[in-house]
């Protein structure tokens, strides 16, 4: 057992680019495919290598910038995350960064909306 659990650990330090490469060597050393985890890998990457299978469920909300309302928006993401100003000031100030996570499709357009209405860009991922 401590054998797998080294090799998990290996695995986990692969690149997606690494963990491509060692899916086509494992194709062609043992004959199979693994088309599927090659393409849920590759949007990883940053690529247009495969498009989705499903609608996405779960969102992230990322604050890309404050568009020179700081204050406004700062205020605005106090009110949806609860943090205190500190945190909120900061989390603004380190743009992008990640405002809720896994949040449904309508409350990620919700928040997005509150943001943008207070001068803030957001993203969601």
């Amino acid at each position: 057992m401590a054998d797998i659990a080294k090799l998990v650990e290996e695995l986990s330090k692969l690149t997606v680019l690494e963990a491509a490469d060692l899916a086509k060597a494992l194709e062609e050393a043992w004959g199979v495919s693994a088309a599927a985890a090659v393409a849920v890998a590759a949007p990883a990457g940053g690529g247009d290598a495969a498009p989705a299978a499903e609608e996405q469920t779960e969102f992230d909300v990322i604050l890309t910038g404050d568009g020179g309302k700081k204050i406004q928006v700062i205020k605005e993401v106090r009110a949806i995350t609860g943090l205190g100003l500190t945190e909120a000031k900061a989390l603004v100030e380190s743009a992008p960064k990640a405002v809720k996570e896994g949040v449904n499709k309508a409350e990620a357009e919700d928040i997005k909306k509150k943001i943008e209405e207070a001068g803030g860009t957001v993203e969601l991922k």
